[in-house]
């Protein structure tokens, strides 16, 4: 090199160290400046050039205008190769004058020449490949810029020593130079316009990075912009950036970060080594601390760019994961779906996709701890010789000790998952079958059942924590033992080995670093095992049995058929003995077959097994043509009335408006306050029964498919109604004239105009035929028709419906019916007053009575976040009140909440405990800069055994506290586990029917799972990470401040930038993670819809639809969780340079001071400062997943204090035994309404019923029948009067003692997952013999005691295994066993058979002869032989008599026997 530079009045050597180094100012030779120093920027940017172009080649974006932006940096680009060819030139020129340059002016002008060509050549490459910000080159004219720093200098003061200027020319080129590169470094950070021709960006809020600059990607201050906005105002769904396309994942980077951690901790070491040596000269100090802080912060850069991409891989791991699941569930048979509960899927995707998103930060540790592992112990080995190894063996022999730990906490999280499934599906099924716990005040029962649960969930929980704080001690304990133990075999080895400064804190800054992995570790093992144990879950739960899409062939079938079956049998689960055997049907194209039997012979089996949802044994089927199904349970999905009728098909006016004619849901509309675009609760809680069966009918109606497979759609609607469908849509006359229809009945009126019909018993065909043949053949269909149709000839039943036909009474009919139906939903379920409010206004412009319209009252406020809100009275009639995410900060009170449910005392010995190991180590480290700057006697130190000791004893104190304070943690988490759960059980279980009609089961269920979850599991950690990491960060600058003093002045201005930092932050990712967890729920509800509705979509073919608006909702919720992660970066990037400002001024006053400093002291200051960074990032990133986290305990909170119902027992003034005697029942002025604000539904309504009395309830839908019944219950309480039963006024008592005292048997049988004998008895207070004798009774025997388990025979969720039928007379079999004196029938036997029908009316009037009885009656038959009836109307009586004196008056009653054809 020094050829290079030549000899003669230029020439010099390339390197000098008496210039460069020794010396109080130093410089580089004035060869190296022009060579070497003048070179870095042009062999960076030809080296990066072929990578950078191929990049550029594959990412082309289209190309960008030239901008004035673009000419500038050209011509500056231009300029800067004017001037190093003008520096060639005037070299060339030297050499003709005779003047000999040296060779290196004419190689360096060259060099650069070519390179600022290259520059300027690559800026308008780079346009025409659209990229907006360069960051290659921008790093060039960095390097160029930093290069001419030291030539900038040198050459000033060569001029001030020499007194002039020796080189004019090259002077002033190279000031120029100078200019020009730090302004092509100002241009190039501007970001170009976005390219031309791009795909125009359509989106309101696109993804801020993809067109930031490279500086601004850099430091994450794209999202300045978002975390701003999140400060002044609270975020909402708008406010959310739009996804990018692709998100890619670099595992590279965490290699280049080991690199800089270690060269982090070498630099420390050459600091001490300059504070112990006085000779050396000051600048060395602050280059090294310089040096310091710029490792320091590209290790920041660098890692939080990794994380960054680890974390998006995390999130993509989640959405695969939910996509899959989701597309599972639509195909899985049903014997898989009777196994697993709706809520154990729902677990599936919400919590075991979450824990592989945990994972993913964790996973490069598996090869990136053993790697720093290794690294330490070999920087250790240079600086301590073999006595490494004593330390290195005592961490080898803790691993077993932790694997054996792990694999106990795995066992227990398996146990423990299991026990949390059968909890939240018990949930499930109390929520849905709430009312019936209530009527039959069987609370107490299932409460027992899940605090029994929750007991066994908390027990493991228990032991987990405790297995959990061992691994903690042993954690915190291990570095320091390692070190304890390596420097006290260090010390005895040799007695020339001296402990000074350099040794001991290199020593304990390298062991530091090994704690970091090995503190990781467990951490990792755990998050794996969850992961595995979630990964065995899903595995088990994907490879479940699919339905056999080939079941059902639907190509091919023999001419003139449209579904045919050749000896079929079908069973629900391979287990289960076959329902349907050996069947034989044909159905001609566009036939209407009638299917009927007896309850539980297998009609809806057999439309299953059509649309191929059974198992097929043997046989063929085969059905061709599209298909539409109508299920015996209507399902209706949570959106608009109108989405529910089209089912995604486009509209066509015209045939829709056909269609909601036909199925005379048109008078519906009007009363339904946004029309078509009211919006339907979940399940249809705010359409009566009859009308959520008519809005299934339309969805078929709609979807004109070729066959239409309908399971009783008009047992749920009232007769007239049923008629007006059958003619306008079933029946022959209908709008499906000429499509396949089966449908499966037990109406008789409607068989003679089928074409055929199929008897089925015993899961056979027992006899099949067109009407009349089967009743010339006389076999058991023949009998059962001469039985039940009524006693006239079947033409007079012909003539009574002709009778009905006159067009005008038909349309007062339907008015009369829909206006009804709409107060039958105040029978059934209440809705929002807007509902109400629409037709009760309806109702009262009819009866003109004016009472006054409903004023809107709103509901009492519940809590600070997420405000249930009752939605105004708005046109578009949404239900649901959408949950709202809350605003602004979490109130303190929620911290105090959960430092009461801790408790307070251990909360207080907590804090101490940490206070305590706090002062423990810093104790240590003290100690041992004392033992480091001990007098040396010989060199060699004294005393060191006591100086061991102490060591030490402070150490292992240390970890003895920290194990002290997690146990303590363990214990208080859990008890506020447990209070919290208790408390929100205890209140759900008491909260009036109201609050459960109007709050979606889905978001009750997310409080008992998720959040639960967050405060079983994830609160406690989180507080300990907090404290740790807090009380690290304080003891950090008590140590900083107490070695330098000087300290102190840096520490303001760092924590205002902090403080703001922090606050800043905070707003924006609580809002984020609200807007997250906020826009979470509807993934589950909607996905909890499909599981119910499978056999629907399955049916219409909507699958992938349906797969299509999950992914949708999927990604919403992705919206806010990548601003979350990005939230996370950003902060840490601000927090870090916070902390490594800490390490360059510790440095820094280290070096100022250091003639008053002993290096034992700047050891430890230093060794401190390098973890402030870690302890600050960590407790900011703590503090906030604290509040984010302490939502969940805020939820709990608010729904643990809605408001309850009465009182179940009062003891003050309970009935007597044996109360009530005689079951006298007597209404006195009583007036109720739903809710404060609605119109009432009874009107001052007075009537008495002798005990004993028989009396039926009439009235059209909606004249309050049910509601009586409510308020007989007191699921209603009254607006004002009074109701009696034996003379004691029923208000007075607790609600289960009136309950218990009380049978009904109600319009949905709803059973319990369990068993028969608990569906029955669930207090276990009946004999075995008592529970026979009910089913004998109520015509079940036969059924349960064929079943291999009898009276343990296991109903599934919701009693999906029983037939309807079945179901209704279990209930009967309830009443049965509670025998007592007052009896209510709601429409009990809609969904049976006539044959079933009458043998319930019969056992009712001999086993309840003697009791009050009250029905509310849909087949007038059923009462006519009763002592009296009620005719109630608009929520008056309207008649009360016995029906002979009805009929005989001709008022109402004798109107509606009239239409049955029974007067």
């Amino acid at each position: 090199m020094d050829a290079l530079c030549g000899s003669g009045e230029l020439g010099s050597k390339f390197w000098d160290s008496n210039l460069s180094v020794h010396t109080e100012n130093p410089d580089l030779t004035p060869c190296f400046q022009n060579s070497l120093l003048a070179w870095v920027p042009c062999i960076y940017l030809w080296v990066a050039l072929p990578c950078y172009l191929l990049y550029l080649r594959h990412h082309c974006r289209g190309y960008i205008i030239l901008s004035h932006l673009s000419k500038l940096k050209m011509v500056l680009g231009v300029l800067l190769w004017c001037v190093s060819w003008a520096d060639l030139f005037y070299s060339f020129h030297g050499l003709v004058h005779g003047r000999a340059p040296a060779p290196v002016f004419f190689v360096t002008p060259l060099v650069v020449g070519v390179t600022m060509l290259l520059a300027t050549l690559l800026i308008q490459y780079e346009r025409l490949q659209g990229v907006q910000s360069s960051g290659v080159l921008i790093i060039f004219w960095f390097l160029c810029v930093v290069c001419a720093i030291v030539p900038f200098r040198s050459k000033i003061l060569l001029a001030k020593a020499e007194g002039e200027i020796s080189d004019p020319f090259r002077f002033t080129t190279f000031y120029i130079h100078f200019a020009l590169v730090l302004s092509a470094l100002i241009l190039a950070c501007f970001r170009e316009k976005p390219p031309f021709f791009s795909a125009k960006n359509v989106d309101p809020n696109p993804y801020p990075e993809t067109s930031a600059g490279f500086l601004s990607r850099l430091f994450f201050w794209w999202f300045t912009k978002m975390a701003i906005y999140g400060y002044r105002h609270p975020l909402e769904e708008k406010d959310l950036w739009s996804l990018k396309e692709e998100d890619r994942s670099q595992m590279v980077v965490q290699q280049l970060l080991e690199a800089w951690r270690k060269q982090e901790k070498q630099t420390a070491r050459i600091l001490i080594r300059f504070i112990s040596n006085p000779m050396a000269p000051s600048w060395w100090g602050f280059l090294v601390a310089g040096l310091m802080f710029l490792c320091s912060m590209m290790q920041s850069l660098i890692l939080q760019h990794y994380y960054h991409y680890i974390f998006v891989t995390g999130v993509k791991f989640r959405t695969g994961i939910m996509g899959v699941i989701y597309r599972k569930a639509l195909v899985i048979t049903n014997s898989v779906k009777r196994a697993s509960t709706v809520g154990e899927i729902v677990n599936l995707m919400s919590v075991d996709a979450q824990r592989f998103m945990d994972l993913a930060p964790f996973l490069n540790l598996l090869w990136s701890a053993p790697l720093q592992i290794i690294l330490a112990i070999y920087f250790l080995w240079q600086n301590l010789g073999p006595s490494v190894l004593a330390g290195v063996a005592f961490m080898v022999l803790l691993i077993p000790l932790n694997g054996a730990v792990a694999v106990k906490m795995r066992a227990f999280q398996v146990k423990q998952m299991k026990l949390k499934d059968s909890r939240i599906k018990l949930m499930s099924e109390i929520l849905n079958g709430i009312k019936v716990l209530k009527l039959y005040a069987w609370e107490p029962s299932f409460l027992k059942q899940v605090e029994g649960i929750r007991q066994g969930e908390l027990q493991l929980l228990r032991t987990a924590a405790y297995l959990h704080t061992t691994t903690t001690f042993t954690w915190m304990c291990s570095p320091f033992l390692v070190t304890l133990i390596t420097l006290w075999v260090y010390v005895y080895v040799d007695p020339n080995n001296v402990l000074d400064a350099e040794k001991a804190f290199v020593s304990v800054s390298l062991f530091n670093i090994l704690r970091l992995p090995l503190n990781m570790l467990p951490q990792l093992i755990s998050n794996l095992t969850q992961a595995s144990v979630s990964l065995k879950r899903i595995q088990q739960f994907l490879s479940q049995e699919e339905l056999d899409p080939q079941s059902v062939e639907r190509k091919t079938i023999s001419p003139g058929y449209a579904i045919t079956i050749h000896s079929g049998t079908f069973t629900w689960a391979q287990d289960l003995p076959p329902t349907l055997h050996s069947l034989d049907i044909q159905v001609p194209k566009g036939a209407l077959v009638a299917v009927v039997g007896p309850v539980g012979c297998g009609k809806s089996s057999l439309v299953s097994a059509l649309l191929g949802e059974m198992e097929k044994l043997e046989g063929k089927v085969h059905m061709k043509g599209s298909v539409a199904y109508v299920p015996q349970q209507a399902w209706i999905q949570n959106c608009t009335l109108q989405e529910n009728v089209l089912f995604g098909k486009a509209l066509n006016p015209k045939r829709y408006q056909q269609t909601l004619e036909a199925c005379a849901l048109l008078a519906d509309l009007e009363m339904l306050p946004g029309g078509d675009q009211t919006e339907i609760g979940e399940k249809g809680i705010n359409l009566s029964g009859g009308q959520r069966q008519r809005v299934s009918l339309a969805r078929a109606v709609y979807s004109d498919a070729d066959i239409f497979l309908l399971d009783d759609p008009l047992s749920a609607v009232d007769s007239h109604v049923a008629k007006h469908i059958f003619d306008h849509v079933i029946g022959p006359e209908g709008v499906l004239a000429g499509k396949t229809r089966v449908l499966v009945t037990h109406g008789i009126s409607f068989l003679p105009q089928t074409d055929f019909i199929i008897v089925l018993a015993d899961g056979q065909v027992s006899e099949m035929g067109p009407y009349p043949a089967l009743l010339q053949r006389n076999g058991s269909f023949a009998n059962f028709l001469c039985n039940y149709a009524p006693d006239e000839d079947q033409g007079h039943l012909e003539d009574s419906w002709t009778a009905l036909e006159g067009a005008e009474d038909k349309e007062a009919l339907l008015i009369e019916d829909t206006l009804s139906n709409h107060t039958d939903l105040t029978d059934n379920d209440p809705v929002t007053y807007v509902v109400q409010k629409q037709f009760m206004r309806q109702l009262s412009a009819l009866s003109s009575d004016g009472e006054g319209q409903g004023r809107p009252v709103p509901r009492r406020h519940l809590g600070p976040s997420e405000k249930v809100q009752v939605t105004e009275a708005k046109a578009d009639g949404a239900l649901t009140q959408e949950e709202k995410a809350a605003i602004g900060t979490v109130e303190l009170s929620v911290f105090w909440d959960y430092a009461k449910a801790v408790g307070l005392c251990t909360t207080l010995a907590i804090c101490l405990l940490y206070v305590g190991q706090s002062a423990a180590a810093i104790g240590a480290n003290v100690w041992l800069s004392a033992w480091t700057n001990d007098a040396m006697a010989d060199s060699r130190q004294n005393n060191t055994s006591l100086r061991l000791g102490v060591y030490a004893a402070l150490g292992i104190l240390q970890g003895f506290l920290v194990m002290l304070a997690a146990m303590a943690m363990a214990a208080g988490g859990i008890q506020a586990a447990r209070v919290l759960h208790q408390a929100l059980l205890h209140n759900k279980i008491r909260s009036p029917q109201s609050f459960f009609d109007t709050t979606p089961s889905g978001r009750i269920l997310n409080c008992f799972s998720k959040d639960i979850y967050v405060v079983d599991e994830v609160l406690a950690p989180v507080i300990l990470m907090l404290l740790n990491s807090f009380f690290n960060a304080i003891s950090t600058l008590v140590v900083i401040m107490a070695s330098t003093p000087l300290f102190t002045v840096v520490i303001l201005p760092l924590a205002v930038l902090y403080t703001l930092v922090q606050r800043f932050y905070a707003a924006t990712s609580r809002q984020l993670k609200r807007l997250e967890s906020v826009s979470r729920s509807p993934i589950y509800s909607h996905f909890s819809e499909t599981v119910t509705g499978a056999s629907v979509i399955r049916a219409y073919n909507r699958s992938r639809d349906f797969e299509i608006i999950s992914d949708t909702k999927v990604d919403a919720n992705q919206r806010s969780c990548y601003p979350y992660i990005i939230s996370n970066r950003w902060l840490s990037i601000g927090v870090e340079f916070v902390g490594n400002c800490v390490v360059l001024f510790a440095a820094l006053f280290a070096v100022i001071g250091r003639s008053s400093l002993n290096p034992g002291l700047v050891g430890l200051s230093v060794s401190y400062s390098l973890q402030v960074t870690f302890a600050l990032n960590w407790m900011i990133r703590m503090m906030s997943d604290l509040e984010s986290n302490i939502v969940a305990v805020e939820r709990v909170k608010e729904y643990s204090k809605t408001e309850t119902e009465a009182p179940w027992v009062v003891e003050g003034s309970r009935p007597p035994e044996g109360w009530p005697p005689r079951g006298e029942v007597e209404f006195r002025n009583y007036s109720v309404r739903y809710r404060p604000g609605l119109d009432l539904v009874l009107r001052d309504l007075s009537l008495h019923v002798h005990g004993g009395e028989k009396v039926g309830i009439v009235g059209r839908t909606g004249a309050g029948k049910s509601s009586m019944t409510l308020c007989l219950f007191r699921i209603l309480e009254a607006a004002k009067g009074e109701i009696r039963i034996d003379g004691l006024n029923v208000a007075d008592i607790g609600l289960h003692d009136l309950r218990s005292q009380l049978t009904i048997i109600p319009q949905d049988p709803i059973l319990f997952s369990g068993t028969l004998r608990m569906n029955l008895d669930p207090f276990g207070s009946y004999s075995e013999e008592d529970i026979w004798w009910a089913l004998e009774l109520s015509h079940l025997h036969t059924f349960v005691s064929s079943q291999p388990a009898g009276l343990d025979f296991q109903c599934s969720e919701g009693g999906e295994n029983l037939s309807v039928g079945q179901r209704q007379l279990v209930c009967l079999a309830r009443a049965l066993l509670r025998k007592s004196r007052i009896l209510v029938l709601d429409e009990a036997t809609a969904a049976i058979d006539l044959e079933t029908d009458n043998l319930i009316q019969a056992t009712i009037r001999t086993q309840f002869d003697t009791c009050t009885v009250l029905t509310i009656a849909h087949r007038l038959n059923t009462i006519m032989d009763y002592t009296r009836v009620l005719v109630l109307d608009k929520g008056v009586v309207a008649e009360f008599d016995s029906p002979a004196n009805l009929i005989a008056a001709r008022g109402i009653f004798y109107g509606m026997a009239r239409d049955a054809g029974l007067a």
